[in-house]
């Protein structure tokens, strides 16, 4: 049975813990859903693990349908989401309407993600659930600031903190069914997810999130450089090249394709 967002939320009444991934093609998008994960998320960081960029920021709209369209073809049970990328919906409402849309109707993923919890974000939050696209917030770190933010730690002084709860709660006001933290000490993290009713998913966010979710490449080990709160589970860059290297041996030695 698909994952709906209204499980997320009775997920969450019952503290089941919510297992969330990324995907930037068909491929990965198939094993992950016949893994069991409940929810993939097309974020915009395909722009460096996909597109080889140093940074989100470069990804484009047309580029953030191209590879969400292919992962929703690879899925028949998670929830699908996708990054609504870096200024496809900060210049106005009309502009996140029309670049939400575009995603949901040509994608066919339940839901997109913003970044950001200031007024201006809240508005759009409010009026993209009035018209019927779900959307999941994100405070913290957030990666599309980066030039302002960088990528250290958040909410770590009084002030800080204030705002990021503030922020989560004014998401969860406007309609949004689901927030990311990123990068935001543990403790704040769980006042946050004690405080709203929607699901928290945390990323670098400690234990006492509503779920967890990394880049699909840390938990594999194929990123060149894993940030200090995502866990490696497996080396497969190392597996790659092994077998990448049988391979060419078989072929020079003659061993493949064999005779017969």
């Amino acid at each position: 049975m698909a994952v709906t967002i209204q499980q997320l939320i009775k997920w969450k009444q019952q503290r089941r813990s919510i297992i969330s991934l990324t995907a930037w093609d068909y491929s990965l998008a198939r094993v992950l859903d016949d893994a069991g994960v409940d929810m993939i998320l097309v974020g915009d960081s395909l722009a460096m693990v996909a597109l080889g960029h140093n940074s989100t920021l470069p990804v484009t709209l047309d580029q953030m349908i191209h590879h969400a369209t292919a992962v929703r073809r690879g899925v028949k049970r998670a929830l699908t989401v996708c990054d609504l990328p870096f200024l496809s919906y900060q210049e106005s409402i009309s502009q996140a309407i029309h670049s939400a849309g575009r995603i949901v109707k040509e994608t066919g993923v339940t839901a997109i993600k913003l970044e950001g919890g200031h007024p201006r974000i809240i508005s759009m939050v409010r009026e993209l659930t009035l018209i019927g696209i779900p959307v999941m917030g994100h405070v913290g770190l957030t990666p599309q600031s980066v030039n302002i933010l960088g990528y250290k730690q958040q909410g770590k002084t009084p002030q800080e903190a204030d705002r990021i709860l503030n922020e989560a709660v004014a998401l969860a006001e406007a309609g949004a069914f689901a927030i990311i933290l990123e990068h935001i000490p543990d403790d704040l993290a769980a006042t946050i997810t004690a405080t709203v009713p929607i699901p928290t998913i945390g990323i670098g966010a400690g234990i006492k999130c509503d779920g967890q979710v990394l880049v699909t490449t840390d938990l594999l080990g194929l990123s060149d450089r894993i940030p200090p709160f995502a866990k490696a589970y497996v080396n497969l860059q190392e597996i790659i090249t092994n077998t990448v290297q049988e391979f060419t041996q078989d072929v020079q030695q003659g061993k493949f394709p064999d005779k017969g």
